[in-house]
């Protein structure tokens, strides 16, 4: 509830400390008082529109702080945890509005600054404003829905059907993109197969291509020196070889040894040698010819696999070392698609039957909602009577079309009036005047009680225009609604007044010479009754008005 309204340099109002209680407090005084600058004031902390031509004359910028005490669950709390304000569950909540005078404002929530928006958004829930030209509870016909759902407890149904909306939309969601994927990649299919055949054939292996490089590079090394290893091989071992030669020449010289002692030895021992070296040079080329010797079509069989690999590798435009792995993906994709149809047939059948999980769910909920539409026209139209409207008509348009749907279910909900037998209905803003407005708005509001309502109701002179006993009956209806919900009216009827907890009188005095202030006070019983009395009789308080007054409070 609003337990505190401090302004400053607001219009009319220099310094202004309010303290509000529960129950139904009322706001009285005389006509220019500046009871419509109280409720401005609150308007802009709650963050309605901020105006320079707010600010009091004279006074660089005005300011206006407006102190909530809620219980530890309320919504709001939950809405400043996600808004990144700190707020201690057992505190206070503080709504602060600067305004300059250069048209400039400023906003704080607990003394951290906080937009305009935010501040709009607390304050819807924790104040309604309604009076005869105040539209912001029922324009919006988007909130009556919410309002039937609060009368009939709904809440826990709608949220059912809510989450049912949310995974419906999501199993749409990936049908969709699953279907996307199908269909690009049966577009492709074609191309799949030819290529996932090529590679299958092909069928590259990682590293493939080095080996198959070095390989093929060795045996043109070992082509280049094959003719001059073969020459050497012929002049070792060939027909023309100079070692039967040198080892016919060496036997006749060993043979000669003995007949020239001291002579031959180192020369046979050298021919011996020469003779050695040749064998093993002969040895040795006899390997490296060996070795050398390759067959030319596997030199042929390595330049065509060379080939056929880096064709495919500049057709896919990927490193060779890479077709392995896209031989993979394109026999993944296939996989895919041959499976896809298969998933695709699955995620309809799970839509459609996400779809069918809400549809009965909003069918209930649309149920449900016709028989809360009942018992609120009931209620509403019990109200009526009391309130002079005894002739009209309140009525809960319903539109269902099970083919709209949205997380609220498949109704479009709208309050329509009838305000005399035999005219036509239509919705409550257009059809009824500023003083049905405000007596049909009360109605309503009685008949919802705590239900779908703010923990704070402001009324702003909706007991214009009536008296006696119509003024007597909102009174009443205002005094029963305090009972659920702190509820503040501003009034000029007595008789509204008379049924108030606590009653202040707003009253303009003069100040630092010309300039006139506006006050409020916190009236006792005997200026109450004098309040009252002044209400009844105008200017002139006379005895019987007093007693009018005490005889108002005693039956209050």
């Amino acid at each position: 509830m609003l337990s505190q309204l401090s302004i400053r340099d607001i219009v009319l109002i220099e310094a202004l400390d309010i303290d509000f209680d529960k129950g139904l407090s009322v706001l009285t005084g005389e006509t220019g008082a500046g009871k419509s600058i109280l409720l401005d004031a609150l308007s802009m902390a709650l963050g309605a529109r901020g105006d320079a031509s707010l600010v009091r004359h004279g006074a660089s910028h005005g300011q206006v702080t407006a102190l909530f005490d809620l219980a530890r669950g309320h919504p709001v709390r939950a809405l400043l945890e996600e808004s990144g304000i700190d707020a201690d569950p057992g505190e206070p909540v503080i709504l602060r509005r600067v305004q300059s005078d250069d048209g400039r404002t400023r906003g704080f929530v607990n003394d951290q600054p906080a937009s305009a928006g935010l501040l709009k958004t607390i304050g819807r829930s924790l104040v309604e404003i309604h009076g005869q030209h105040d539209d912001r509870a029922l324009v919006d016909t988007s909130t009556h829905r919410t309002l039937l759902d609060a009368f009939g407890g709904l809440k826990a149904e709608t949220g059912h059907a809510g989450a049912l909306y949310r995974a419906w939309r999501a199993a749409e969601r990936m049908l969709a993109e699953h279907r996307k994927r199908v269909e690009e990649t049966s577009r492709e299919a074609d191309y799949l197969h030819s290529s996932h055949e090529e590679l299958a054939a092909l069928a590259p292996e990682p590293g493939e291509e080095e080996v198959l490089a070095e390989k093929r590079a060795q045996m043109m090394r070992a082509e280049k020196i094959a003719g001059d290893l073969n020459e050497a091989h012929d002049v070792l071992s060939g027909q023309a070889s100079p070692v039967p030669h040198i080892a016919s020449l060496l036997r006749r010289l060993e043979r000669k040894a003995v007949e020239a002692p001291g002579l031959l030895e180192e020369v046979n021992a050298a021919l011996g040698q020469a003779l050695d070296h040749l064998a093993d040079a002969q040895s040795r080329i006899e390997v490296a010819v060996n070795t050398s010797e390759f067959d030319p079509r596997e030199l042929e069989t390595i330049e065509e696999r060379l080939f056929a690999l880096r064709a495919a590798s500049r057709k896919y435009n990927v490193a060779v070392d890479d077709l392995p792995a896209l031989a993979v993906q394109f026999a993944d994709q296939l996989a895919e698609l041959d499976a896809g149809e298969a998933r695709l047939a699955e995620l309809e059948n799970a839509a459609a039957e996400a779809r069918a999980l809400y549809d009965r769910a909003a069918a209930a909920l649309s149920e449900a909602r016709q028989t809360a539409r009942a018992d609120l026209v009931g209620a509403v139209m019990a109200e009526l009577p009391d309130l002079k409207l005894e002739r009209a008509e309140f009525i809960v348009e319903m539109e269902t079309d099970p083919e709209k749907r949205s997380e609220e279910g498949i109704d479009q909900i709208e309050f329509w009036v009838r305000t005399n037998p035999g005219t036509r209905a239509g919705p409550m803003m257009k059809v009824a005047s500023g003083g049905e407005l405000s007596r049909f708005l009360l109605a309503l509001k009685v008949a919802l009680a705590d239900r779908g309502s703010a923990p704070t109701l402001v009324f702003d002179e909706i007991d214009t225009g009536v008296g006696g006993a119509v003024a007597d009956a909102i009174g009443a209806r205002l005094r029963r609604l305090s009972e659920t919900v702190q509820v503040l009216s501003v009034t000029h009827a007595p008789q509204v007044a008379a049924r108030a907890a606590t009653h202040y009188l707003i009253a303009k005095a003069p100040s630092h010479g010309e300039q006139v202030v506006t006050s409020v006070a916190c009236m006792g019983a005997d200026e109450r009754r004098e309040e009252i009395a002044r209400m009844l009789a105008g200017a002139t308080i006379t005895d019987e008005a007093r007693a009018a007054a005490a005889q108002l409070l005693k039956a209050g």
